[in-house]
């Protein structure tokens, strides 16, 4: 069933007006791929490149973009987000990878997948921004819903979710 649509067709937003409020949260993550020197200037300055501390500004960027889903995916519902949580980190098993969490965390009547996968992703984005000047080989992999919990089901994603 699309829901997105109405009785005629038309897009419409979906009406969760009779919905209970309950919690949900959701945990979305993106890899980035550096070439490998790229990923050696990174752990050598701390993470820091001219354009300044990159996992930092990731943070701060996943974040504001968490907070603004719905001015950017239509038909999001705009949510008083009361929790999130953005790491970005050294993938500890294969170091020229960049691993991008965002957990999101909102009691409402609609849940909070659109927004950690959101946050995910321009956190990744943002990776890229600031080390594109060392190259612009870097790829933005893999972004994926971790888990969801609360409304109709809760959902975990077979992969390991470290």
């Amino acid at each position: 069933m699309i829901t997105h649509v109405d009785k005629d067709g038309r897009p419409t937003m979906v009406d969760v007006s009779a919905k209970e409020p309950s919690l949900r949260t959701a945990h979305a993550r993106t890899t980035v791929h550096l070439p490998s020197h790229v990923a050696e200037a990174l752990l050598a300055s701390g993470a820091v490149t001219k354009k300044g501390p990159v996992f930092d500004t990731a943070i701060v960027a996943g974040v504001m973009a968490a907070k603004k889903t719905h001015e950017l995916v239509p038909f999001c519902h705009p949510l008083g987000i009361e929790k999130c949580k953005v790491s970005v980190d050294f993938d500890p098993s294969r170091t020229t990878d960049v691993v991008i969490d965002c957990r999101v965390a909102v009691h409402h009547r609609t849940g909070v997948e659109m927004e950690a996968l959101t946050g995910a992703s321009v956190a990744a984005l943002t990776v890229y921004d600031m080390c594109k000047a060392l190259s612009h080989d870097i790829v933005i992999g893999e972004t994926r819903l971790i888990e969801k919990t609360g409304g109709k089901s809760d959902y975990h994603s077979t992969e390991s979710a470290a």
